[in-house]
């Protein structure tokens, strides 16, 4: 090779095992090259990439900066690679680009590990379908003794196509579900014929039978050259095998826990059909328990197929005693400490016995309570809770001194092998609280706010109230999202019913009913969250007390303002509304890493009244955020600008001086 200038030269055509070994074969010369010279790799004679320095096996993503012996990855490039599977080839490498800042992850450069990435890419590509893909040549330039840049050069060739798919063996199932099995199986003609969509299949269609009561078959997805020779042609084979129930049941491994626990929470018994559903099911439901770090369900591959199949049921316990202590930080709730003694089995049985505790500049107060997770029957969940707590909100503050009792019933359940994809759950609540409340401070400066107070319900002397809250509530949840923190497809929707009145010593009298729907559209990597909320009140003779009533504002709902500040005013002062109406449209898009970003607009409304037509003459803001991914949610900050301000809306006694506010907090704003 010359000295000092890049040579690259074209490989014949090699097996990857062949080339892997000239790479490895070369290391033992990488010490002879001098800087800004580099090597390509040729079929038999030509050592591997080298710099100037020894490269060792050094993990990547090692942070120490580049000494002696280590050179660092600088940059790694693609030629030839489809534009739409670059990223996916990308991260299937174990050599990564080094980054840019001082702070960031450093990537050393690995003879090993290079060779395993040129298995990894042909690997990739053999199991999306390109069987005849292969690394033409790969490059690597050495600028300096500390430094390399790597480029492979690929020839993807022609993807293999699906020509057409046959079953046989699946005439056992009903007509309604092998015809769903065929249309979910994902082989179709045309398509590329991908290793995972293989996998795929043959699992659908294994679980299809388990779900039809053959615990036994078996599925093989059998593959020929199609006439064009370059494409394949698939046959779904099944041996369904006898059908069978469930057997006797063996439990393993509880030690303080019943065993008649572990049983009533099963959702099989010994003679029922055997489901394959229902054992995954058993193990949610035992999960759920929080009693159990293991749980396994095991049902043996029985090579004589008898027709009462005996189940083995292996659990792990966990710790019983749960502490837990969190600390942090947002702009509406400031520094925030809270904490929880939890018992999971307390007084035997999984019942769940919990005190939790908190103090912020919003609330803080003292919580118990107590689970039932088997109330009567497995569809059926109790709680019950008592608690003294206080909220300092910024248009009042309120104690609360009482308790509830709610009844909570699964309708339906997300089930992947039933093929539903949502769940449903009612709950009826018992609500039975002493409230003490009073509003904010400059409402009493104010003689003229005299005649508004009485109005509120307050005294208007003190500016106070209170009384006993005694009411039924309904509340209805359908969810297909899944993910509470940060969904990213399907949609949420609650509905709840609230009826207050002055049976068994209640003070005030009311009808409220809100909805809450929220839907999540993938757009690629991005996600289109939509959410829509609207609420009224209806009182009675007896009143609706100062807190229930409704305001806008804060990290979650228009954020151009900050938290409590849409609604009616008085003399400048928010007092709450008996009707609301909001909608959000947010656009969240990655960035970098566990960085990502939304942009978003919004509108909402308080009314005076119930379901007012002035409902739909929203205050509107748009602004635009960042979010950072951690285990426990994405941390947000959030910017929001105000399109159409609240004229004479008043913030610590002044009329408000800006149109933005900054909102940091955890997990999505909706």
């Amino acid at each position: 090779m010359m000295a000092g200038r890049r040579v690259r030269d074209r490989l014949v055509p090699m097996s990857l095992p062949r080339l892997a070994r000239v790479l490895l074969a070369g290391a033992a010369v990488l010490s002879t090259v001098a800087p800004g010279r580099a090597q390509s790799s040729t079929p038999a004679t030509s050592p591997a990439p080298a710099t100037s320095t020894s490269a060792p096996d050094t993990p990547a993503g090692a942070g120490k900066s580049p000494g002696p012996g280590r050179v660092r990855v600088t940059r790694v490039d693609f030629t030839g690679v489809s534009p739409s599977i670059l990223p996916a080839l990308r991260t299937t490498l174990s050599t990564r680009a080094s980054s840019r800042w001082p702070w960031g992850r450093k990537t050393y450069f690995s003879n090993a590990r290079l060779a395993d990435d040129l298995r990894r890419i042909e690997t990739w590509y053999a199991e999306h379908g390109f069987a005849n893909a292969k690394i033409d040549t790969y490059d690597v330039d050495v600028p300096s003794s500390s430094e390399v840049a790597i480029t492979f050069h690929v020839v993807e060739g022609l993807p293999v196509h699906i020509e057409s798919v046959q079953t046989f063996g699946l005439e056992v199932l009903s007509e309604p579900v092998r015809a769903r099995l065929l249309g979910e199986l994902g082989l179709n003609a045309g398509a590329i014929r991908t290793r995972a969509a293989v996998d795929r299949a043959r699992e659908l269609a294994r679980t299809a039978l388990q779900e039809e009561g053959y615990p036994y078959a078996r599925v093989a997805i059998l593959e020929a050259p199609a006439a064009n020779g370059q494409d394949v042609t698939l046959t779904v084979a099944a041996e369904a095998g006898q059908t069978a129930v469930f057997g006797p049941l063996t439990i393993t491994g509880e030690q303080s826990v019943a065993e008649w626990v572990i049983r009533r929470q099963l959702a099989f018994g010994p003679g029922d059909p055997f489901k394959r559903s229902r054992i995954v099911e058993s193990q949610r439901r035992l999960y759920g328990l929080e009693l159990f770090d293991f749980v396994n369900i095991d049902v043996p591959s029985l090579q004589d197929q008898p027709a009462e199949v005996p189940v083995r049921l292996s659990v792990t316990e966990g710790r019983h005693h749960r502490v837990r202590v969190a600390v942090g930080y947002g702009t509406e709730e400031k520094a925030r400490i809270a904490g929880s003694l939890r018992n999971v089995n307390f007084l035997g049985g999984g019942r769940t016995g919990t005190i939790e505790a908190k103090w912020s500049s919003l609330d803080r107060g003292v919580r118990a309570s107590l689970g039932v997770p088997y109330f009567f029957s497995g569809s059926y969940r109790a709680d019950v809770s008592v608690q003294q707590w206080d909220a300092h909100e910024p248009a009042y503050q309120l104690r609360t001194r009482g308790g509830r009792g709610t009844i909570t019933r699964e309708l339906t359940r997300h089930d992947s092998y039933g093929r539903r994809k949502s769940s449903t759950r009612a709950a009826i609540t018992v609500v039975d609280e002493f409230e003490r409340f009073s509003i904010v401070p400059e409402a009493l400066a104010d003689p003229s706010f005299r005649d508004d107070l009485i109005a509120l319900g307050l005294d208007p002397e003190t500016g106070a109230g209170r009384g006993t809250l005694v009411a039924l509530a309904l509340d209805l949840t359908h969810d297909t999202a899944g993910n509470p923190l940060d969904a990213r497809r399907g949609y949420f929707a609650t509905l709840h019913l609230e009826q207050a009145g002055p049976f068994a010593g209640g003070d005030w009298g009311y009808f409220e009913a809100t909805a809450d729907v929220r839907g999540y559209v993938p757009l690629g990597r991005s996600v289109l969250a939509l959410k829509a909320r609207a609420g009224g009140i209806d009182p009675s003779a007896r009143g609706v007390p100062f807190f229930k009533r409704y305001f806008l504002g804060g990290s979650t709902t228009l954020r151009g303002w900050g938290r409590y500040e849409v609604s009616p005013l008085r003399d400048g002062l928010v007092v709450g509304g008996l009707g609301f109406f909001e909608t959000t449209a947010e656009l969240r898009f990655p960035v970098r890493g566990a960085f990502s970003g939304v942009v978003f607009g919004e509108g909402g409304q308080v009314t005076e009244l119930a379901w007012d037509d002035n409902m739909l003459h929203l205050r509107t803001d748009v602004g635009l955020g960042v979010r950072y991914a951690t285990p426990i949610g994405p941390i947000r900050a959030d910017f929001g600008y105000q399109l159409n301000p609240v004229p004479g809306l008043l913030i610590a006694g002044a009329e408000q001086a800006r149109r933005w506010r900054i909102h940091v907090s955890v997990g999505q704003a909706f």
